[in-house]
């Protein structure tokens, strides 16, 4: 049997990273755990994985038996004391806001052993600050995975100034368990990723606030032109405004940097409910 990094793993958030994080560590081998407050979410989530994975069989890239044995290895709970329990690694994927991260962690750390790692799935928050709720923070570090996690190869690792070594020697081997590509970035707003995509985007937008083209165009520009799987505008859509949002206004504040602006189109699309493919309309009709 071969021996994991983490041979548990508990994820808290079924949601769209949640569930891609639990796909892709139950079809590496280790045991996992999903969990979300309400059952509805829970077996969205759960529902969500089968269907990746019944595609996967479908095109020929996953093979009937790896899809049983993940499927076998794949738990749901809405008690969160069971998820964690007997974790070795437990990653949040809950909403990004840093007070609920913060309660979360703080909560979990008193029911597992004191050699769980605990990682953040954040995009742009201060890793430092999360891990601040904990009592052992250097247990602490941050994996932004990237939607969709069962296709995207990119992991970034953000370890804080306290960090344990040990932790980040484990989260390597792991990335590398579930085929990622793991980048090393300090702790500083929006990383290395979010920084770069997030101020594209609101370019993006801002030239469709002024008309200079199309969505479609200003997209095609960026995929043909500099060879980006999806363009600015798509993306923001795929991930959601509102959650872009925020995040371009922690890093306008955090990096004390216009460009991160969220414009006044985007403000009025979200405030309308247009908030891309989860609510069926962005820049995009995805009905």
């Amino acid at each position: 049997m071969t021996e994991h990094a983490f041979s548990n793993v508990a994820i808290v958030g079924a949601g769209t990273m949640g569930h891609g994080i639990a796909q892709v560590c139950a079809m590496a081998g280790m045991e996992v755990r999903m969990y979300d407050v309400a059952d509805a979410a829970l077996q969205r989530g759960l529902d969500a994985v089968h269907a990746n994975l019944d595609k996967g069989v479908d095109r020929g890239k996953v093979s009937e038996e790896l899809r049983d044995a993940a499927l076998m290895r794949l738990a749901g709970s809405t008690d969160l004391e069971t998820t964690v329990d007997a974790a070795d690694l437990i990653i949040e994927a809950v909403p990004e806001v840093l007070s609920l991260k913060q309660a979360l962690f703080a909560e979990i750390e008193p029911m597992v052993e004191d050699t769980a790692v605990f990682g953040t799935n954040t995009s742009s928050l201060s890793v430092a600050a999360i891990a601040g709720a904990l009592h052992h923070p250097e247990r602490l570090i941050g994996l932004h995975f990237f939607n969709p996690v069962h296709i995207m190869k990119l992991l970034e690792v953000i370890s804080h100034p306290t960090t344990a070594d040990a932790v980040v020697a484990r989260v390597c081997a792991f990335g590398a368990e579930i085929a990622k590509e793991c980048i090393y970035v300090k702790d500083f707003p929006g990383f290395a990723t979010s920084r770069l995509g997030v101020c594209l985007g609101m370019e993006a937008i801002r030239m469709l606030e002024q008309g200079v083209a199309s969505a479609a165009d200003i997209d095609t520009a960026m995929v043909l032109g500099y060879r980006h799987p999806v363009g600015p505008l798509k993306l923001t859509d795929m991930v959601g405004l509102d959650v872009r949002m925020h995040i371009g206004e922690y890093l306008a504040r955090e990096l004390n940097n216009p460009a991160f602006e969220p414009p006044a189109l985007m403000r009025e699309m979200v405030a309308s409910g247009s908030l891309g493919k989860k609510s069926g309309r962005g820049f995009y009709d995805w009905d």
